[in-house]
């Protein structure tokens, strides 16, 4: 094989793989100066049939050219060299991706943690977005199918199912072409894909799948299923994952598609709200005034057991204004306790700038009437507020995408505040930016992963919220003057 010229051109230096469509190879391209590498795939039709040659070409020419827009506009699809037909037979040339299957990465490494499945998903759901905006279903997705790329860490999408289907065109009875094969690998197809009737959730399925596999080690037909409900059991073999993880993989993969995520987007949203659980405003009380504070990290608190005493309370607040602290935030605690147990508490005391609470809770503080006194407790150096200068901050917007700003959210944030808050909608669809400080804020954010030029970037990736969003965002700004990046 390694003397193989296909084409008068390629040349092959050895087999990646065979199958019944024929086979894949590793191949230099000689026409290049570089001499640069390439995947050769080999087609052959199901049937010898001279009758249908002209239909199998024809849908291998529209499936080529589908191919060849999918990879031009994304850079986790395989760009699209050339393709041609030679002896009744089909090829298309594709980009060499070096890197590891997700089948190779698990041999290598071993099973995939929490952390790695959520930065899996976030990093190929916006593909499968793409993908599915072109209404296309890639029916194929599975370890072998995903590549993790060496030179950048980001996941590709290889052997879109379409131009194989093409290879399985027939005539049926009434004269009327039809593909007379199924494109799916068992164990990672759901059942109306085996029935030829594939929808977009039946991705969904099958990212789903191949997840499990990560983190178990274990295909489809290595799992149980529930006889009543005809669902995945698989849990017990994933017992390191959290319970939200493992319920959004459940719903990825719901035996009806009714009840799994409609799109990759919606799986994408419910993904973000576990990185970000609360929203970044929460309604802070002062003296006279309402103020929105900054989103706080997740603290554990315990529920309340019993009303609040009034008495207590108020001295509570009365020693705030004594001390001189008008215009600051809050104060939450229970003051009671029973003689079997102590209440919790958590006290957020106020800053201009948010800040992390971590400490587990306290015991109930100890006033007197004539000095009155805080509870006592180190407090947490403030995490402060994104500014020009520091772009490492962690996004804390991704709660855009699923409720409707309001001022309360915007009043108090800088111009440069603002124009993050309403360029992190588009950064989480992978936009990129051609104002060069934008992009690099961005760039410094570990969930970002910048898929479309500014041109290429459709406004219909945005859901109709999101768009409602950054238009309130974007006249708040115009209307107080508050525009940090000028182009």
């Amino acid at each position: 094989m390694t003397t193989q010229l296909l084409n008068d051109r390629y040349q092959v230096i050895r087999t990646l793989g065979a199958g019944g469509f024929g086979e894949t190879y590793l191949a230099e391209d000689t026409y290049m100066p570089s001499k640069r590498r390439c995947v050769v795939k080999r087609l052959r039709p199901i049937q010898n049939n001279p009758q249908i040659y002209q239909l199998v070409q024809d849908r291998f020419q529209r499936e080529a050219a589908i191919l060849e827009e999918l990879g031009g506009a994304n850079d986790q699809i395989p760009a699209l060299y050339a393709y041609f037909s030679s002896g009744g037979e089909f090829y298309l040339v594709q980009e060499w991706v070096e890197g590891d299957t997700l089948t190779a990465k698990v041999q290598k490494q071993g099973l995939f943690s929490e952390v790695a499945i959520q930065e899996l998903f976030m990093n190929i759901l916006p593909v499968l977005d793409y993908v599915h905006s072109k209404n296309i279903v890639h029916r194929d997705i599975k370890p072998d199918n995903i590549i993790v790329r060496y030179r950048d860490g980001k996941s590709v999408l290889i052997d879109f199912g379409a131009v194989r289907e093409s290879m399985g065109t027939v005539v049926n009875s009434q004269g009327n072409p039809t593909s007379s094969i199924v494109i799916g690998t068992p164990g990672y197809m759901p059942s109306e894909q085996a029935a030829g009737r594939p929808v977009y959730s039946s991705d969904l399925y099958s990212l789903g799948m191949t997840v499990i596999y990560l983190l178990t080690g274990r295909v489809g037909q290595q799992l149980e299923t529930d006889s009543r409900t005809g669902e995945i059991v698989w849990r017990q073999y994933a017992s390191h994952i959290s319970q939200m993880m493992a319920e959004i993989i459940d719903r990825a993969i719901a035996y009806h598609p009714r009840d799994r995520y409609p799109t990759a987007r919606a799986m994408l949203d419910a993904l973000q709200s576990i990185a970000n659980p609360i929203p970044p405003t929460q309604p802070v009380l002062t003296q006279a005034t309402v103020v929105s504070a900054p989103a706080l990290h997740t603290v554990p608190v315990q529920p309340q057991l019993n009303p609040p005493n009034k008495s207590q309370n108020n001295i509570l607040i009365g020693s705030l204004i004594a001390g001189g602290l008008i215009g600051a935030a809050v104060i939450i605690g229970q003051m009671l306790t029973k003689s079997s147990q102590s209440t919790a508490d958590k006290t957020v005391l106020p800053s201009q700038t948010p800040s992390t609470i971590s400490s587990p809770a306290i015991q109930t503080p100890t006033f007197t009437p004539t000095t009155p006194s805080i509870p006592t407790q180190s407090t947490p150096t403030p995490t402060p507020l994104i500014t020009p200068a520091d772009n490492t901050s962690v996004n804390t917007y991704f709660w855009l995408s699923q409720k409707p700003v309001t001022d309360a959210d915007l009043d108090g944030k800088s111009g440069f505040e603002l124009d993050i808050m309403r360029n992190s909608i588009f950064a989480s669809h992978g936009r990129r930016f051609d104002t060069p400080e934008l992009q690099d804020y961005f760039n410094n954010q570990s969930w970002y992963r910048p898929i479309y030029s500014p041109k290429e970037f459709s406004p219909k990736l945005l859901s109709k919220l999101e768009q409602q969003n950054v238009n309130y965002i974007s006249k708040y700004q115009d209307r107080y003057g508050l525009r940090y990046f000028k182009k």
